[in-house]
């Protein structure tokens, strides 16, 4: 099968898989999927699997674990990416969508001072999330904090790389700031929400650290700004595609 299955680890006993009730009934009446079948899980953990079907059932399906990897399909780079609250729900769920897809390690809704919503639907991000992960075959299902401040955040990361999205004069562009900081182990990237982060967060972010970095000349819209900076960060630079 082509398709990707998530079970958490708590469904993983040694060669044992048991699909959570939603993947076993997708597997049973969408895929038809049989006794003898070999299927693909992840666990969100960074575990992919390779497993034989053994039992399909009505209430359960569970399999026997035949390969095992780890970290398939994660970037070299561990990042966080803040991304401020966005009015519409839709967008900031087509941005997490995407972030995850991007291999995002950890997702920030920002609360910023010009942030119009401070509340997000965590559950229906979650479950967002699971499909995308299953959808881009990565491993790692990654962690959705609680929304806080950009000070909060600066306070609590331990990055090796920081940069913060600014269209100011002192901003140098995305590409070369990271290329400057590479090779790095992670990195937290802040993107303000409409409108962008003011004069005074960007100037607390660059006294934490954070590099002001330019994404070009357009003026995008929020959602695009924090993926187009996600993927200058998780992209191979030119000494890993020369690998």
């Amino acid at each position: 099968m082509t398709t990707n299955f998530y079970a958490p680890p708590s469904a993983i006993r040694g060669q044992r898989v048991v699909l959570p009730e939603e993947e076993a009934r997708h597997l049973r009446t969408v895929l038809r999927g049989e006794q003898g079948d070999e299927m693909t899980v992840v666990d969100g953990d960074g575990g992919w699997y390779r497993v034989e079907i053994t039992h399909v059932g009505s209430d359960q399906v569970v399999g026997t674990i035949v390969e095992r990897r780890q970290d398939v399909g994660e970037p070299a780079t561990d990042v966080t990416v803040a991304l401020g609250i966005l009015k519409k729900r839709s967008r900031f769920e087509t941005f997490v969508e995407k972030a995850v897809e991007l291999g995002a390690r950890r997702i920030v809704p920002l609360r910023t001072a010009r942030t119009e919503r401070e509340s997000i639907r965590t559950e229906r991000l979650r479950n967002v999330m699971v499909a995308a992960l299953k959808q881009c075959r990565r491993s790692w299902l990654p962690e959705l904090a609680t929304p806080q401040s950009p000070e909060a955040l600066l306070s609590s990361s331990d990055a090796e790389m920081r940069l913060v999205c600014h269209a100011g004069d002192a901003a140098v562009p995305i590409q070369r700031a990271v290329d400057e900081a590479r090779p790095v182990a992670s990195a937290l990237v802040l993107v303000g929400p409409e409108g962008g982060f003011s004069a005074a967060e960007v100037e607390a972010a660059a006294e934490a650290g954070c590099v002001p970095a330019s994404l070009g000349a357009r003026r995008l819209r929020a959602e695009t700004a924090g993926l187009a900076a996600l993927h200058s960060v998780t992209a191979p630079g030119p000494k890993d595609s020369s690998e």
